[in-house]
């Protein structure tokens, strides 16, 4: 009796167990929640009183999802102490709570449990069990690595180019680092960065930040390693073909979109009077080229976006969309899965049976995903859009506009967010937080159990077209 009262209640641990994806959103919220309450303290606003539930709470979301979006000035509305939480929030938010949490078990017991593993799993995205503790490992490494070399970069210059004293210098060289390389977009400047629009030692650093950010761990780990092995043996020339397939469609995608999204805006905007009109064409170069990198979801803006064509914002709608690479602090629904739709649709238009890409096959769960994806993302956005249309009065491609920078958590907007109800606000929070985790995590966290079925059902096909 005693030996089946015991079974009984393994049996219902095991049935109440989280999935590792349930905690991963459970960490987030909870993180999240954390960082309103601090937010919500007196002493984290400037003047008297704290914030408001829903000041405070957007906020926690935007830094916590890595956005950038904010209804209330971040430079002059926060005391230094709100800023510190809005930046550690930015950091365990980019990093990954799981993957936080994991190099916290790794340095306390020196070893990962499997379960921990599977968690860290869910989180980065990572192939194999076996590479989670070296990966998790890597990412502290290199996350320091980068923050620390553009913050003192940044830091250098806001000391020698704008005269700041050197603790404000390294101050605002801190948070403009992890805000950068997290893609986060927050900034401590009330016009975000549009007076250093000119300032190529503001710009080029913040935006080497940015595109290493959204580059993907797994892709920056294997550059470091080939980068490794090229300085041990000068003679070995790089070699792209011992990257893996992740890894070339990151890079190609990443340069490919970058070139493009500069001229598209660069030439939309060439003229425009309250935006690139007033520069000269170095000038015009560089802002457009950093637009388009914060696009990629980073959120700074060197211009006034509220000022920019409707046509430029088409195309950032776009670029948005499509965000950077997997298992890092980019949003959207990433090059990758951009990668496949192109390829299946490549592989249609000219008749062919399997989709191929760099010499490998890919394969059709990977289809499924993909297209998965990119629905579910598709329709969250426009519900989202609809809902905020039937709440204001707001043109059309400003609301999409901000529904896309919410869900692929972007954080540039055209001057809307703070203006937007209660309401709108709300759906812009859930809107963050679905993007920064991602339709398919949200949808396996909700789903209590896998369901594997014995049997399948004889083929049909319906007319397509």
């Amino acid at each position: 009796m005693h030996s089946r009262a015991v079974r009984e209640r393994g049996n219902t641990t095991k049935r109440y167990r989280l999935h590792p994806a349930q905690v991963v959103v459970s960490g987030f919220a909870l993180t999240i929640l954390v960082g309103t309450a601090l937010l919500m303290l007196p002493n984290s606003r400037v003047g008297p009183g704290g914030a408001s539930f829903l000041e405070a709470l957007f906020t926690a979301t935007s830094a916590v999802c890595v956005t950038g979006l904010t209804v209330v000035d971040t430079a002059v509305y926060w005391t230094p102490f709100g800023q510190i939480v809005i930046l550690v929030l930015i950091q365990i938010g980019g990093f990954g709570i799981m993957s936080f949490a994991s190099v916290v078990g790794l340095a306390i017991a020196r070893k990962l449990s499997l379960r921990s593993r599977v968690t860290a799993v869910a989180e980065t995205k990572s192939v194999g069990l076996e590479d989670v503790k070296g990966l998790v490992l890597g990412v502290v490494r290199i996350s320091l690595a980068i923050e620390v070399t553009i913050a003192v970069m940044l830091a250098l210059r806001f000391m020698i180019g704008y005269g700041e004293p050197v603790g404000r210098a390294i101050w605002l060289g801190v948070f403009h680092s992890v805000s950068s390389f997290n893609n986060a977009g927050f900034a401590l400047f009330s016009d975000n960065l549009m007076s250093f629009a000119t300032d190529a030692w503001i710009c080029l650093p913040i935006s080497a930040a940015v595109i290493l950010g959204g580059l993907g761990f797994p892709v920056i780990v294997q550059l470091r390693r080939q980068l490794r092995a090229q300085v041990r043996n000068p003679r070995r020339g790089w070699s792209i073909r011992t990257w893996t397939m992740n890894t070339r469609i990151v890079v190609a995608g990443t340069i490919a979109l970058l070139i493009l999204g500069t001229a598209y805006i660069t030439a939309v905007e060439w003229s425009n009077p309250n935006t690139l009109g007033p520069l000269d064409w170095p000038g015009k170069l560089l802002t457009g080229f950093f637009q388009s990198v914060q696009t990629r979801t980073a959120g700074f803006n060197s211009i006034d976006i509220g000022q920019m064509d409707s046509a430029s914002l088409l195309g950032m709608d776009v670029l948005m969309l499509i965000g950077g690479g997997p298992a890092g602090t980019a949003g959207g629904i990433k090059i990758t899965t951009f990668a496949v739709l192109f390829f299946i649709l490549w592989t249609e238009l000219r008749g062919a049976v399997a989709v191929n890409v760099f010499g490998k096959r890919l394969s059709r769960a990977v289809h499924r995903e993909a297209i998965t994806i990119a629905l579910l993302a598709v329709a969250v956005i426009i519900a989202a859009t609809a809902a905020l249309m039937l709440m204001t009065e707001i043109s059309m491609d400003a609301l999409l506009f901000e529904a896309i920078s919410a869900f692929a958590t972007v954080g540039l907007s055209t001057g809307i967010t703070a203006g937007l109800p209660w309401g709108g606000q709300i759906i812009l929070i859930l809107l963050m937080f679905i993007g920064r985790l991602g339709p398919i995590t949200i949808g396996s966290a909700i789903a209590l159990r896998e369901r594997h079925t014995t049997y399948e059902l004889p083929k049909e096909r319906p007319i397509i077209g």
